[in-house]
């Protein structure tokens, strides 16, 4: 089980400049602990989907941006939310191929597939809450596994 080392940031989602922040912020956290540049890329393009979703679909929001670590292994978490309208069909919000438009085209589903763990907690009138966690090198619990 992964331990928080600490919250580094909470960032709103507010607007397109916001949006621009988050992935400074992020860029700069994934760097500072030790992700290679296809990593960092990979967190990046994670982080701005989700960030665009929470603005876009959500209405805004924030992201909390924190450091875990978990069997030696440090991670960048990123744990977006917003008070929108929820997501009414999370299994195919999560399918391949699907997207509502204006983001990067790549939908959740996507993002899931750029990091290590990935969470949705969502229900119509409720919000959405996104949390995804990156490790540095390999996934915790998983010998071996880049």
């Amino acid at each position: 089980m992964p331990t928080a080392a600490g919250v580094e940031a909470r960032l709103p989602i507010r607007s397109d400049m916001d949006l621009v922040w988050v992935r400074q912020h992020v860029r700069q956290a994934a760097a500072q602990l030790g992700f290679g540049l296809v990593d960092q890329t990979k967190v990046l393009t994670a982080a701005s989907e989700l960030a665009r979703n929470t603005l876009v679909h959500g209405g805004g929001g924030e992201v909390e941006v924190s450091h875990v670590t978990a069997d030696g292994v440090s991670g960048l978490r990123l744990t977006f939310s917003d008070s929108g309208p929820g997501i009414p069909d999370l299994d195919r919000a999560l399918s391949d191929g699907y997207t509502s438009g204006g983001g990067l085209g790549m939908g959740l589903g996507g993002a899931r597939r750029l990091v290590h763990d990935f969470e949705v907690e969502s229900a119509p009138g409720s919000g959405t809450t996104v949390r995804v966690t990156s490790w540095v090198g390999r996934r915790p619990g998983r010998p071996g596994e880049a």
